[in-house]
């Protein structure tokens, strides 16, 4: 598996949307395809903040998550950096990409000198990120479903 960011794999940016939609956009009003495509233009940075990391192999998409700013900023103002929108293609999941995503995802966040980084999951026993280091934070209420707020503390400092 290799991985790249969003902007060296636009052509990935319509299935991207289609995972998204199909995952979570039932929570979107009036969401379209297109508003999904226009949503993840914003992601397309190499060297800064936000981006979205693509994995890969040989030709096939296999999965994605993003390295946002602010993803519950109406309840958690202080809470600057987010994974969120990760996403492993049904297909190849059960084999340990999810976790690989997630820490490619955090090994960047630690390059872009992030030290702590959180999350939302509706699975709130914290599944897979409980078991990679993440700390539940809170359980709240975030547009009608109840989440689970996770951070991990990663480190990164200025050289």
């Amino acid at each position: 598996m290799q991985f790249d960011f969003l902007a060296d794999r636009r052509k990935a940016i319509p299935t991207i949307a289609s995972w998204y939609r199909e995952e979570w956009g039932f929570r979107l009003r009036g969401d379209t395809l297109e508003t999904s495509i226009e949503r993840l233009s914003r992601y397309l940075n190499r060297d800064k903040i936000p981006f979205i990391l693509v994995a890969t192999t040989e030709e096939n998409i296999i999965g994605c998550a993003q390295l946002k700013y602010r993803e519950m900023a109406d309840q958690f103002p202080e809470k600057e950096h987010w994974i969120g929108g990760v996403f492993v293609a049904p297909e190849y999941r059960d084999k340990g990409l999810g976790a690989r995503i997630i820490e490619e995802t955090v090994t960047r966040a630690k390059a872009n000198l992030v030290s702590t980084l959180h999350l939302q999951t509706e699975r709130l026993d914290g599944g897979l990120y409980l078991r990679l280091g993440w700390q539940p934070v809170v359980q709240v209420n975030n547009h009608g479903l109840e989440v689970l707020v996770m951070e991990r503390h990663i480190g990164a400092e200025p050289a």
